[in-house]
């Protein structure tokens, strides 16, 4: 039969005690602290090693009982850490030859897939019409909807769109759109570049938009009025910030159930468009993204859509009920 921790090792309430003092750690941290080094405690006595004798060996075991027994990644590095920082104290204090947690390491957390409308969901917002709102900010609403979903772009990309480009658009690393070509000119991570289509719907809503956009400031040339393609009421570059809550009002206001933001939209664009073509090379270069292996979280999404359409339509799917 394994032994027991009867007490707590005195080694570890000293380090606690530094930890208090010294660190001066917020007192549901040194709760913490305290829960993660008592399941050590408990482990080492379950193979009657002494705490401080404890190998790396040792520890990637536990890590091993850990995951099996259904924690995440995420909540074993929190209590590697905490180990660590207990073994690292313990170094230097002259107890053990080296930290055994050094080198070990929590498994990979399965990045969560990103989270995408429904078809009928994004078309919906897409094809909202606010009537009663005022007409100038309906009109910049509907066209950031239509560029985020139609294109793909990220938050960032659209508030970086200038009406019209010049020297400034180029220097300051900005994009803009070209409605005679039907394309859009984005200015992208990492510093890059790319041009993605501009579809009719996106192309209809920038013409309504651009009709009005400058009415409130007495014309395109007021200096009221900033560079950009999507400005607020003073007339200034709306913010990405600025642009989340207007989507998430809209999407409210057209009733969508779950509040939308923008890179919700991105991935609709991806996730659709992928569903319909099949083809992950041309959604990585429409997002621009400079590996393929980031477009393909996608896949797994669209498998996601298959595997309910499946559920939901295929006679052999389920079991009928008795």
């Amino acid at each position: 039969m394994s032994a027991t921790p009867s007490a707590p090792d005195p080694q570890v309430l000293r380090y606690l005690e530094h930890v208090r003092v010294e660190k001066r750690l917020a007192a549901r941290t040194l709760t913490l602290y305290t829960l993660d080094l008592d399941r050590l405690a408990q482990l080492a006595a379950g193979v009657n090693v002494p705490l401080l004798q404890l190998t790396s060996a040792h520890i990637r075991r536990f890590v091993a009982q850990m995951h099996s027994a259904g924690r995440s990644g995420r909540g074993i590095a929190l209590i590697l850490s905490g180990w660590r920082g207990f073994f690292t104290w313990a170094g230097r204090q002259g107890l053990i030859p080296h930290n055994p947690v050094q080198d070990v390491r929590a498994p990979k957390a399965p990045k969560p897939l990103p989270k995408a409308l429904g078809v009928d969901d994004a078309v919906r917002l897409a094809e909202f019409d606010n009537t009663g709102a005022d007409p100038w900010l309906e009109a910049r609403d509907a066209a950031m909807v239509e560029l985020l979903y139609g294109c793909g772009l990220r938050v960032g990309e659209l508030a970086g769109l200038d009406a019209i480009p010049s020297a400034d658009t180029q220097r300051l690393g900005r994009g803009w759109v070209d409605l005679q070509a039907g394309e859009a000119h984005v200015f992208g991570k990492g510093s890059k570049r790319r041009s993605v289509p501009v579809g009719r719907a996106a192309t209809e809503a920038l013409q309504a938009w651009l009709q009005l956009r400058a009415a409130p400031f007495g014309g395109e040339g007021s200096a009221r009025l900033d560079a950009a393609l999507f400005v607020g009421q003073r007339g200034k570059r709306l913010t990405a910030q600025s642009i989340w809550l207007r989507l998430r009002q809209r999407s409210q206001q057209a009733g969508l159930t779950t509040p939308v933001h923008p890179h919700m939209l991105r991935h609709s664009f991806a996730s659709h468009l992928l569903q319909s073509s099949g083809d992950l090379r041309a959604v990585q270069e429409l997002l621009g993204h400079a590996n393929i292996t980031t477009t393909q979280v996608y896949t797994r999404l669209d498998f996601q859509h298959l595997a309910k359409v499946y559920d939901a339509a295929h006679p052999r799917a389920r079991r009928k009920p008795p």
